[in-house]
């Protein structure tokens, strides 16, 4: 059963070396992260899965010790998920697990094994909670590192430009995730997610099919959006 879950958002900004100049804007947002990666650790899981949105090439499961890297964002920096299991894979992590992957080695995660799940952003809410009661039911005691934005259209400067519908969606978010809301996050629309940029909606709606029957406590770490895009922090255990 899921006993904790951590959602992170997953822009390579958050890697100092590929912010750069920037790296200062998201300190206060990697610092939230490795508080939420904290109450994983404390919660003493037997498996940590870590979910985050993929593109079809790193959808599916990704198996420890499965690399990434930020070369693709002109960085010489490439990590690994988990441990190093000594089976040779041509598997990819998507860049939000090779943040995850970035964050649990800057953690120093020494806990629990740690498996990746690249979901799509097409993915229905049910299937996407179908995949969390299977993820929960792996292990007596499961932990989720769930990373995903929220919309990407909070500002004229934002990628999405701006839509008013964006604070609203994100605030919604950030209730649910404060509140430990498994329902509030299955009602998001796909659609409206979609138009908003939206790359966490599968990812979380993985984590409330997983979450449902478990009665967790939230926190919400961060709310900030730099750059028009909604960054969350937040913690359930």
């Amino acid at each position: 059963m899921l006993v904790a879950a951590a959602v992170c958002p997953c822009p390579p900004l958050l890697v100092p070396e590929v912010a750069r100049g920037a790296a200062p804007e998201l300190e206060a947002a990697r610092a939230a992260c490795t508080d939420a990666l904290g109450v994983l650790a404390a919660a003493r899981p037997d498996l940590l899965v870590v979910v985050g949105a993929a593109e079809r090439p790193g959808r599916g499961p990704h198996p420890e010790g499965t690399r990434g890297s930020f070369r693709g964002f002109g960085v010489d920096l490439d990590v690994r998920l988990g441990r190093e299991r000594g089976t040779a894979s041509e598997a990819v992590l998507p860049p939000s697990l090779a943040v995850a992957a970035w964050l649990l080695e800057r953690h120093a995660w020494s806990g629990a094994p740690v498996e990746g799940l690249g979901v799509g952003e097409p993915l229905a809410p049910e299937r996407c909670a179908e995949a969390g009661r299977d993820l929960a039911a792996r292990a007596d005691r499961v932990a989720l590192l769930v990373m995903g934005d929220g919309s990407a259209c909070r500002s004229l400067k934002a990628p999405g430009y701006l839509d008013e519908r964006a604070e609203p969606f994100d605030a919604r978010v950030a209730e649910a995730l404060g509140a430990a809301d498994p329902d509030a996050l299955m009602t998001l629309d796909p659609d409206l997610a979609r138009t908003l940029k939206v790359s966490g909606r599968a990812p979380w709606q993985v984590l409330a099919g997983a979450a449902a029957p478990a009665g967790l406590t939230g926190t919400l770490l961060y709310d900030e959006a730099p750059y028009g895009v909604g960054y969350l922090v937040a913690t359930w255990s």
